[in-house]
């Protein structure tokens, strides 16, 4: 399905508080009955909603499934795109304010959707933060995802407790202006999350506690760590590449200014060559990271969505109020 067609699919129809957008990949032993659990939840909620599952290609009858499910909206895809690409067309074609992400494979309490969506007052996302680490290799993931979500911290300035649960919710008209740079597979919910912070949009983190999956896990501890790897860093360069650059530039400088000093007391004023070349690399470095940031500066999109802010009821006495409060971007309850 085209990015055109998902779009137009909603237009003219009402906005609902709530689009909840479940990619699905061979799932079938239990997709009917997560959804069962998520639409049950929905309706002993206060807040109207939809909920988008996108078949992304599934070979074991999940899409036959699917098809006979009365209470979803269906996106179906003749190949697997992966798991950033369903959640990025299922989020085009949501109707809701507040878009939910989650999986069907029993890991995550989607039976506490609804306090995930009202734990988003006063912000732009909340993400669902996990307890503890499943599956495979925990061994190895673990440092992996320690090194990771410190240097997406670096990044954002931010302490980040969870870069890549796959439990959150965010408003949609935020999310809209960054669905172009969701990659096709699992990272996606790793960009989601840097796109809102370095761009000053707020995120809040929720404990929730993690199960054992149900089926068969599509992810592969080395070739998806890579992949969230290079998009951190990759995030890093499109955002703040002095951030790279300016760190390794001031080692080699040390470096380089370390064996100056010794050549000076121990070669008689004499420089060698090596020390030429860090130096010069160290300046190098500099002036590309340089360069690098004027060309991310000038080429920043403008965002004209105003973030997520504290109602006025909720300010401290203390805190002083200058001019008319901007709007608030409030979930209707019916």
């Amino acid at each position: 399905m085209h990015a055109e067609m998902i779009q137009r699919s909603h237009e003219g129809e009402p906005e609902l508080d709530v689009s909840i957008i479940l990619p699905v990949f061979n799932e079938a032993g239990h997709v009917e009955k997560e959804i069962h659990r998520i639409h049950e939840a929905m309706r002993a909620s206060p807040y109207t909603f939809e909920i988008i599952a996108v078949d992304d290609g599934s070979t074991d009858g999940s899409g036959d499934i699917l098809r006979r499910i009365e209470m979803i909206r269906l996106l179906q895809f003749e190949h697997n795109r992966g798991s950033g690409s369903a959640r990025k067309f299922g989020t085009m074609a949501a109707r809701g304010r507040i878009v939910v992400w989650t999986d069907v494979d029993m890991t995550y309490p989607n039976d506490k959707i609804p306090a995930l969506v009202a734990s988003i007052e006063g912000h732009d996302q909340v993400v669902g933060a996990r307890r503890t680490e499943e599956g495979t290799v925990k061994l190895l993931r673990r440092p992996a995802k320690w090194f990771i979500r410190k240097l997406a911290g670096y990044l954002t300035g931010v302490r980040i407790p969870d870069l890549n649960s796959g439990f959150r919710a965010f408003r949609r008209d935020v999310a809209t202006q960054f669905l172009h740079l969701l990659p096709p597979g699992f990272s996606c919910v790793t960009t989601i999350t840097m796109t809102f912070l370095s761009n000053g949009y707020s995120v809040a983190y929720i404990p929730i506690d993690y199960q054992p999956r149900e089926g068969e896990s599509k992810f592969h501890w080395w070739k998806d760590t890579r992949r969230y790897l290079l998009q951190v860093v990759r995030m890093v360069l499109s955002y703040s590449p002095l951030k790279v650059f300016m760190p390794a530039a001031a080692v080699l400088f040390a470096v380089g200014a370390g064996k100056l000093v010794f050549d000076l007391v121990d070669k008689g004023f004499r420089v060698a060559t090596n020390t030429l070349v860090v130096l010069g690399a160290a300046m190098a470095l500099a002036v590309l990271g340089m360069l690098a940031d004027l060309l991310v500066q000038l080429n920043r999109k403008r965002h004209s969505i105003i973030p997520a802010t504290r109602p006025a009821s909720e300010r401290l006495p203390s805190e002083p109020v200058s001019g008319p409060e901007p709007p608030v971007p409030h979930i209707r309850r019916d």
